[in-house]
C-alpha cells in the first residue's frame, strides 16, 4: 500500500462503560459487535478497553484514547444516575462545561409524559451538552447519544443497551463514516475447508496491502473477505476482480456463494432451474435444516416435505419421506460420534460423513454438512464424484 494511503487510514478503539462489565455481571457484546462494524468499514480498531463507573478512570481511558486514535466509540454510562459518567468524563478531557440543552428536555419530558409518568429532575442531566458535542437521536430509550468533535477528533457516545446502542450506531453513525470513505468488498463463502487450511493455500495473497484479504471463520462457514480503498472506484474495483480470480483459482472448489448469498438461497436456485422438488427428512440436525431452507426465497415453491425424527436412524427417515414425490432427498439420521448424511437425486447418491465430539457440535456440522452436500449434489456435474 502507498505510504500516503497509509497515512490517511483512521484509526479507532472502541470503549466500554460500565462496573457490571468488570465484575462479569454482563457480556459486553457491544464491543463484539462495533469491532465487526468497524472492520466492514475498513477502519482499523487498534484498541478496546473496559473501565468501571470511576470518573477518575474514565477521564484518564478518554484521554489516552484521543492521543491515539482518531475515532473513539464509547458505550455506557449515559444513563440518569450518579454512576453513569461518560458525559463528565468527555466534558473534563476537553474542558468544556455540561449545559442543559432546551430541546433536549423538552424531547426528555414529552417521553415520559406519554407514558403518563413525571420525569425525575435527575434525567435532566440526559439533556447535556458541550459546545463540541450533538445529539444522537435514541427512540428507543431516555439517553441521547454525544458525537464530539474537536481538533480533527471523534468520540462516538452511546448507551450501552445494545438495541439502543446498534439503532444510533447502524442509522446516525456508520452512514456519515461510509460517506467519507470510499470502500469497497467482495466476500466470498466457503464450506469444506478450515481457516488454516485456507490461509495456508492462499499464501502470498494473504499478505497483500492492496487490496487485503482477510479470513474469517462464520456460523455458515469460512469467509474471504477482499477489501480496497481508493479515490477512483474503478481502479478499486478492478483490483478487487484481479484479487477474487486469484483466490477462486485456489480455493475456487469450496465456494459456494458471495457477500449476501445464503446456503438456503443457492440451493433453491439450483432447484428452481430443474423444476425438481426438495424432501427433507432429519434427526441430527433437529429441524434446523428445514428452517433454513424454509427461510429461503420462493421456498413454498421447491421445498416440498420436512420431517424431524429425533435419534431416527437412515431407514426410518428414508421411510418417512418416501411417498413424497420430491426429486431430491436429504436424509441426515442421528449419531453419537458421527453420522452418514445422503443426499439423492435423478442422477445419482451421495454421501457425506460428518464427526464431532458433542451433541452441539454435531448438530452444527449436520446443518452446515447437509446443505453443503446438498449444494454439491444440485450444482456440480456427475463426474466430479
Amino acid at each position: 500500500m502507498p505510504r500516503a494511503m497509509r497515512e490517511t487510514r483512521l484509526r479507532a478503539e472502541i470503549l466500554s462503560i460500565g462496573t457490571e462489565l468488570l465484575l462479569g455481571q454482563i457480556v459486553d457484546t457491544n464491543s463484539h459487535y462495533l469491532a465487526q462494524r468497524l472492520a466492514d468499514l475498513g477502519i482499523d480498531c487498534l484498541f478496546i478497553s473496559t473501565v468501571g463507573d470511576n470518573l477518575g478512570r474514565c477521564t484518564e481511558t478518554i484521554e489516552r484514547a484521543l492521543g491515539r486514535s482518531d475515532l473513539i466509540v464509547t458505550s455506557g454510562g449515559l444513563g440518569p444516575t450518579e454512576d453513569d459518567l461518560t458525559r463528565e468524563a468527555i466534558s473534563a478531557v476537553l474542558k468544556e462545561t455540561p449545559a442543559v440543552d432546551p430541546r433536549l428536555e423538552s424531547e426528555l419530558r414529552a417521553w415520559f409524559a406519554g407514558r403518563t409518568q413525571p420525569m425525575p429532575e435527575r434525567n435532566r442531566k440526559q439533556a447535556w451538552l458541550i459546545p463540541s458535542a450533538r445529539a444522537i437521536p435514541n427512540p428507543n430509550g431516555t439517553a441521547p447519544g454525544w458525537d464530539t468533535r474537536k481538533g480533527g477528533k471523534r468520540i462516538v457516545s452511546m448507551p450501552g443497551v445494545p438495541r439502543e446502542m446498534t439503532f444510533m450506531w447502524e442509522h446516525h453513525i456508520e452512514p456519515s463514516l461510509r460517506a467519507s470513505t470510499v470502500l469497497r468488498s467482495r466476500t466470498l463463502k466457503l464450506l469444506g475447508i478450515g481457516e488454516s487450511q485456507a490461509e495456508e493455500t492462499l499464501g502470498d495473497l494473504v499478505r497483500s496491502t492492496t487490496p487485503t484479504v482477510v479470513t474469517k471463520a462464520k456460523d455458515d462457514g469460512l469467509h474471504i473477505r477482499i477489501t480496497d480503498k481508493d479515490a477512483d472506484p474503478a481502479t478499486m474495483d478492478a483490483r478487487i476482480a484481479a484479487m477474487e480470480v486469484n483466490v477462486r483459482d485456489r480455493l475456487g472448489q469450496y465456494i459456494w456463494g458471495t457477500d449476501e448469498e445464503t446456503l438456503g438461497a443457492v440451493i433453491g436456485r439450483a432447484l428452481e432451474s430443474r423444476r425438481w422438488h426438495l424432501a427433507v427428512a432429519e434427526a441430527l440436525s433437529a429441524g434446523d435444516v428445514s428452517r433454513a431452507l424454509a427461510q429461503a426465497p420462493r421456498a413454498n415453491e421447491w421445498f416440498t416435505t420436512g420431517v424431524v425424527i429425533p435419534h431416527a436412524d437412515a431407514a426410518a427417515l428414508a421411510r418417512a419421506i418416501e411417498r413424497s414425490d420430491a426429486q431430491v432427498r436429504l436424509v441426515i439420521p442421528h449419531g453419537e460420534s458421527s453420522a452418514e448424511l445422503v443426499a439423492t437425486t435423478p442422477e445419482r447418491p451421495r454421501t457425506l460423513t460428518i464427526r464431532f465430539g458433542s451433541a452441539s457440535e454435531g448438530r452444527r456440522r449436520a446443518l452446515l454438512g447437509a446443505l453443503d452436500l446438498l449444494r454439491r449434489s444440485l450444482v456440480e456435474k456427475p463426474e466430479a464424484q
